[in-house]
C-alpha cells in the first residue's frame, strides 16, 4: 500500500466546479464588503477634513459651505453609518 493513498478523496468534476463556484462567490462577497467599508472610512476622513477646514474659517458663507459639504458626505449613504 502506498502511504500517499491514505485518506485520499476523489471528487467528480461537478463537485469540484460547485465548490469552486461557492468559493468564488464568498471571495466576491468579502471583496464587496471590504470595498464598501474602505469607501465609508475614506468618506468619513474627507468629512473630518472639511470640518477641520471649517473650524479654521471665520463664521460665514465659507464655513457654512464646508460644514454642509461634510454633512452631505457623511449622510450620503445613511445605511452605511450604522
Amino acid at each position: 500500500m502506498n502511504i500517499f493513498e491514505q485518506g485520499k478523496t476523489l471528487y467528480t468534476q461537478n463537485e469540484f466546479n460547485q465548490a469552486l463556484t461557492e468559493a468564488k462567490a464568498e471571495i466576491m462577497s468579502i471583496a464587496i464588503q471590504t470595498t464598501r467599508q474602505a469607501m465609508f472610512l475614506q468618506r468619513r476622513a474627507c468629512a473630518q477634513m472639511l470640518l477641520d477646514m471649517a473650524d479654521a474659517e471665520d463664521e460665514g458663507a465659507v464655513c457654512t459651505a464646508l460644514r454642509n459639504a461634510a454633512e452631505y458626505m457623511v449622510n450620503r449613504l445613511p445605511s452605511q453609518n450604522q
